[in-house]
């Protein structure tokens, strides 16, 4: 029996954003990232922040052919017409002396400003300049950072777990983000501060990262959209050709597509 694969039509969209990939890490999943830009034709691409983990590379280089197909695709769709905007976060602010760089179809800037189809108008920044922590205290980021690696590594032991019992996938990180009533409390002033700084430039909603918490919500008169990973929760935003706006849970989407593909061999052996 062979095993299923996705379906070869890709679909067509008009905007897709994603963060925190965090390529040069043993969390990132790229090959789940690889196969979600396969599956995508977009007119432009946001890439929020924290794509390349500057930090982690730093204490010790790893980089499988794996992250390399990350970038080779992202690439491909330049050359294909996309249009790739680069925005920096923290973990890969080294390449913030390079903002306004621009290579074909290629910008690297710190923010970016984007129109929806409704034309609303939205600011686009990793988010990591309104976290007290990160921004006023690195010293207590780093650790966060080193912590947040050793509790990935027990989420992998405890997901192989649970594939062998038939169980899906399950984020140890994100259950504790719900829990802890500081996380929470973190969270929630993430998004407010970021509400604010909107609604005095005059935006009507923001799309971020940085926090690992992939969000659509309303915070008081403005949109707000939190992109998520692609270290647990593998998930990214989406701006439909007729405006509509997505949040792309690609491991849940993936299974109802597998399942699809799988109906219709199938169906055709019938």
């Amino acid at each position: 029996m062979t095993t299923p694969v996705l379906p070869p039509h890709k679909r067509r969209v008009r905007t897709i954003w994603i963060s925190d990939t965090h390529l040069g890490t043993r969390g990132c999943q790229a090959e789940l990232l690889t196969e979600f830009l396969k599956s995508h034709d977009c007119q432009q691409l946001f890439l929020v922040g924290d794509i390349i983990d500057g930090w982690r590379l730093r204490k010790g280089f790893y980089w499988p052919q794996s992250h390399s197909n990350v970038l080779r695709r992202i690439l491909t769709l330049a050359k294909r017409g996309t249009e790739v905007t680069y925005v920096t976060g923290n973990h890969d602010e080294f390449l913030r002396k390079y903002s306004t760089l621009e290579l074909g179809n290629i910008r690297l800037v710190d923010e970016a400003e984007y129109q929806t189809l409704q034309g609303e108008r939205w600011l686009i920044t990793h988010g990591d300049l309104f976290d007290v922590i990160t921004r006023y205290h690195r010293w207590l980021a780093f650790l966060g950072d080193s912590a947040y690696e050793s509790l990935l590594v027990l989420n992998r032991w405890l997901n192989q777990l649970r594939q062998r019992f038939g169980m899906g996938y399950w984020s140890l990180s994100a259950y504790l983000k719900h829990r802890v009533k500081k996380a929470v409390s973190f969270i929630s002033e993430f998004e407010e501060a970021l509400a604010h700084e909107c609604q005095r430039r005059g935006f009507d909603g923001v799309v971020c990262g940085h926090i690992h918490h992939a969000e659509i919500r309303k915070v008081g008169e403005v949109r707000y959209l939190n992109c998520g990973d692609w270290v647990e929760s593998c998930t990214a935003l989406v701006e439909h050709l007729d405006g509509r706006i997505e949040l792309v849970r690609w491991v849940r989407q993936r299974e109802v597509l597998l399942s699809q593909t799988a109906d219709s061999a199938l169906a055709r052996s019938a």
